[in-house]
C-alpha cells in the first residue's frame, strides 16, 4: 500500500466523523489529533509524549472507557513538560458524541500498513490529509492552502540556504516553510557533515512562521514535525506585536489573507509608516521593512495591491524606493479555492540603502489565454516551467533576459516608465482571447469575491483618508 492510498484511506475515515454531525472544517483536526500519536509510536518518537497518553494507551478500550480515557488523554497532552507536544495539543478537545465512533476511528486507524514508513512518509501522508481538506468544497481549508506546485516553485527560485532565517508571516499549515527545509536538503549534500551546532540552527532556529488561527497552527506545527521541523509556527498575529518582535529575515517567503480587518480596525504595529486596514498592504509593509539588506522575498498578493491608490500607492512607491521589485507573475485564475480573485507573485529583495532600488520591473504574463483552472484544469508544475526557465537561475532575478516584446509572455518596463503611470503595477500588454463558454467562467460565488474585495479595497482607501484627516477613533468603530 503506498503514500496515497493510505491517505485515501485516513480520508475515508472521515465518513465516520460525519455521522457523528462533524463538520467538514472539523474533519482534519479531529482525525489528526487521533493519527498524530499513532504516527508518533510508528516513528519511534514517543518518547514526547507523556506517559499514559500514548496509542497504546487506548488498546483494548471501547466505548464509554475509550472516550473517557481519550479526553483526559488530551487534557494532559495539552499540559505536557514538551513544548512542542503542548503547543499541538493546546485547548485540543473532542466533538465526537458516540464513543462507539471514536472506538471504531481506534480500530480503523490500527487496522491501516504503517510497517516500514520512513519519517518523510509520515510527512507525505499528513500534507496529503491537508490538501484533500483543501479540495473540500464546504471545508473553507483553501483559504490557508497554497498549491503545492506554486510554492515548490518559488522556493526553488529564490533558492534557500542552510545558514539563512526564513521566514512566513501567515504560515498556515507550514508549506513554505516545509518546502525550503526540504530544498535546504536536497539541494546541499552538506547536510549531513554540517556541524552539530549548523545542523541544530537549521531545524531549530532557521525558520520563523506565525499564524493567526488556533486550529490551523496546530495543523502546522503537526505537518513541520513529522517533516523534521520542530515547533517553528507561533500563534499570534503578524500585523500586531508577534510580528514586530519577529527577527529580520534572509528570505521571506507567503500567501497573508486577503481582505480588510475586521471591524474597519488598524494593525495594533507600531513600527508601520502607513497605517491601513487593508491586510494585504500591511503584510506587504511587514515583509519589506522585515528583511534584512540583501534579504529576498516571494509573496502572493491580489491585483489591488498593485494598483490600489491612496495608501496602496504609498506602501508601493515605498516599496520601489527601499527594494529591488525585479519580478512580478500574474498568476491564472482558479487555482485558489478561497480566495477566487486575480492573483500575482511579487519577487524583490531589500537594497542597502532605502532610496530607488528598483529600475526595471520584469511582468511575466501567465494568466493571459489560460484556462479556467479548477478541479477540473489542474495547474500543474508544467504551467510554470517557462516562467522558471525567463526568471533565471539567479534568485535575485539578475540573470540576462530577454525581453520578448508585445507577442511574448515576459516584458520589461522601467521605472520612469511605472512612475509616469502613478506607479502601478498591474501591467498588462497580451489581448486575452477569452472564448470560453459560459460553462468555464468563474463561479458566480468566485466573482461575487471578486467584488467584494473590490468594495473592501474602496472602504479601505475611505478609511485611510479619515486617519489621515485625523478621524481614527471613528475608523476604529
Amino acid at each position: 500500500m503506498d503514500t496515497n492510498d493510505i491517505v485515501q484511506k485516513l480520508w475515508n475515515l472521515c465518513n465516520i466523523l460525519k455521522d457523528d454531525g462533524i463538520t467538514y472544517h472539523q474533519y482534519v483536526t479531529e482525525l489528526t489529533q487521533l493519527v498524530f500519536l499513532k504516527m508518533a509510536e510508528e516513528i519511534e518518537a514517543e518518547e514526547r509524549i507523556p506517559e499514559g497518553c500514548r496509542w497504546k494507551d487506548m488498546s483494548g478500550l471501547e466505548g464509554t472507557a475509550l472516550d473517557k480515557k481519550y479526553r483526559t488523554m488530551l487534557l494532559e497532552l495539552s499540559n505536557s513538560n514538551d513544548k512542542l507536544v503542548a503547543d499541538i495539543y493546546d485547548n485540543a478537545h473532542t466533538n465526537i458524541r458516540e464513543p462507539k465512533h471514536l472506538t471504531q476511528l481506534v480500530a480503523d486507524i490500527n487496522k491501516l500498513e504503517w510497517y516500514n514508513r520512513s519519517r518523510e512518509d509520515f510527512g507525505n501522508m499528513y500534507e496529503g490529509l491537508l490538501h484533500k481538506n483543501a479540495n473540500e468544497t464546504k471545508s473553507g481549508a483553501g483559504q490557508y492552502f497554497t498549491p503545492r506546485v506554486l510554492i515548490d516553485a518559488m522556493v526553488t527560485l529564490m533558492q534557500p540556504q542552510h545558514n539563512e532565517v526564513i521566514q512566513d508571516p501567515a504560515a498556515g499549515t507550514g508549506g513554505f516553510l516545509i518546502s525550503a527545509f526540504q530544498y535546504i536538503r536536497k539541494e546541499s549534500d552538506k547536510f549531513f557533515t554540517l556541524s552539530v551546532a549548523e545542523q541544530e540552527f537549521l531545524t531549530q532556529k532557521a525558520f520563523y512562521g506565525v499564524e493567526l488561527v488556533p486550529d490551523t497552527q496546530r495543523l502546522g506545527l503537526m505537518n513541520c514535525m513529522l517533516h523534521g521541523l520542530e515547533g517553528v509556527i507561533e500563534l499570534g498575529n503578524s500585523l500586531g506585536a508577534t510580528g514586530e518582535n519577529l527577527p529580520p529575515a534572509d528570505l521571506i517567503l507567503t500567501n497573508p489573507p486577503f481582505g480588510t480587518k475586521r471591524g474597519g480596525g488598524l494593525p495594533s504595529r507600531t513600527d508601520f509608516t502607513y497605517p491601513t486596514s487593508n491586510k494585504q498592504l500591511a503584510f506587504l509593509q511587514h515583509i519589506y521593512r522585515g528583511l534584512k539588506p540583501g534579504g529576498r522575498a516571494a509573496v502572493v498578493l491580489p491585483d489591488n495591491v498593485l494598483f490600489e491608490a491612496g495608501v496602496g500607492h504609498q506602501i508601493r512607491e515605498d516599496l520601489l524606493n527601499k527594494c529591488n521589485l525585479h519580478t512580478i507573475l500574474r498568476l491564472p485564475t482558479g487555482i485558489f479555492y478561497a480566495q477566487g480573485v486575480k492573483t500575482n507573485v511579487l519577487f524583490f529583495s531589500r537594497g542597502t540603502t532605502d532610496k530607488n532600488n528598483t529600475k526595471n520591473v520584469w511582468v511575466y504574463d501567465l494568466r493571459s489565454n489560460m484556462p479556467n483552472f479548477g478541479k477540473r484544469t489542474l495547474f500543474t508544475k508544467k504551467h510554470l516551467a517557462g516562467f522558471i526557465k525567463a526568471f533565471g537561475k539567479k534568485s535575485d532575478g539578475s540573470s540576462p533576459r530577454k525581453d520578448q516584446g508585445e507577442d511574448g509572455l515576459f516584458r520589461c518596463f522601467s521605472r520612469r516608465w511605472i512612475k509616469e503611470r502613478n506607479d502601478s503595477l498591474d501591467i498588462s500588454w497580451l489581448k486575452d482571447d477569452d472564448q470560453e463558454d459560459a460553462a468555464n467562467l468563474p463561479e458566480p460565488d468566485v466573482l461575487a469575491r471578486e467584488a467584494m474585495l473590490e468594495l473592501e479595497g474602496a472602504m479601505t482607501d475611505l478609511q485611510d483618508i479619515l486617519v489621515q484627516l485625523g478621524f481614527e477613533d471613528e475608523v476604529g468603530k
